[in-house]
């Protein structure tokens, strides 16, 4: 299924066009992400790979200073400023990357914004009290993902009292709501399933068969099932070892209509993606 929903994003004086799929490349500057904790807290090592991944062909740069993985508790504010500022900053003014910001911090959203990055990227979906309004006023693109409780608690049995994806829209319907009331203009939402977050390995097998659902509501998605466990516990794979697992699953996302695919390994990625793309593309001219 090929998404019919907007596809030019005002991400401040960038525009990304996503009216193919594009990718959207990982820099954690973290020291306990789940796959790459620790390897990108040496600024100049973060800005290689950023360069590297911006060579393969990556459309936006999307930086984390506070890992997600389950367990984790979040930073200091301070500390995550102090993470990823220098590196927006060095990334949009010798670069000219679009960069997205990977938050949930009201703070951390104005000085990012302030520094010329172009999206914010929120696992928790502006529900932080602040955060709607710290978008509303810079007026960037913001994806906002699903997930139930805290990073902390989120994978302590998950259920859900309905199928996984009729709630995930009934989430999102309710925050879209809110952002719209909040002075958030709808044509900058984007939405993120949330692959990972308070979901078992059956409820993101589901979800992804049946992502078409979240078409509804016109609007991008976005998906990041990079490396996660969700292919550890399929393919009994290590972390370093799920890249083609990745790689299948990406191309499963973009026939049921995500435009960003948020991605470790970028130049593998996109060549799944443009092999999809055209066979799909085939298809529509027949």
């Amino acid at each position: 299924m090929i998404s019919t929903a907007a596809t030019l994003l005002h991400c401040g004086r960038h525009r990304l066009d996503l009216s193919y799929p594009r990718v959207m490349g990982i820099l954690n500057v973290t020291p306990d992400s789940f796959s790459d904790g620790g390897r990108y807290v040496m600024r100049d090592e973060a800005l290689r790979h950023a360069e590297a991944m911006l060579a393969e062909g990556a459309a936006i740069i999307d930086v984390g200073g506070e890992s997600t993985r389950p367990g984790a508790t979040p930073p200091p504010t301070q500390q995550e400023l102090d993470r990823v500022i220098p590196v927006v900053e060095y990334l949009v003014r010798e670069l000219d990357a679009l960069v997205s910001v990977d938050t949930s911090s009201p703070e951390v959203m104005r000085e990012a914004a302030e520094c010329g990055a172009g999206m914010i990227n929120d696992v928790r979906g502006l529900r932080r009290p602040g955060a709607i309004e710290a978008v509303a006023r810079y007026g960037l693109p913001v994806c906002l993902m699903h997930m139930l409780g805290e990073p902390e608690d989120m994978q302590q049995s998950p259920h859900y009292d309905e199928p996984v994806e009729r709630a995930v829209l009934s989430f999102f319907k309710a925050r879209v709501a809110d952002c719209e009331a909040g002075g958030i203009r709808r044509e900058q939402l984007l939405l993120d399933p949330g692959f990972g977050f308070a979901k078992t390995t059956q409820h993101n097998l589901r979800l992804l068969s049946r992502l078409a659902v979240l078409s509804e509501l016109g609007l991008p998605l976005m998906v990041g099932m990079s490396r996660k466990s969700m292919i550890g516990n399929v393919l009994g794979r290590a972390v370093e070892e799920r890249l083609h697992g990745g790689l299948a699953l990406t191309s499963l996302a973009v026939e049921r209509g995500a435009r960003l695919l948020r991605v470790h390994d970028v130049a593998p990625n996109i060549d799944a993606i443009n092999m999809t793309w055209n066979v799909l593309q085939e298809g529509t001219e027949l």
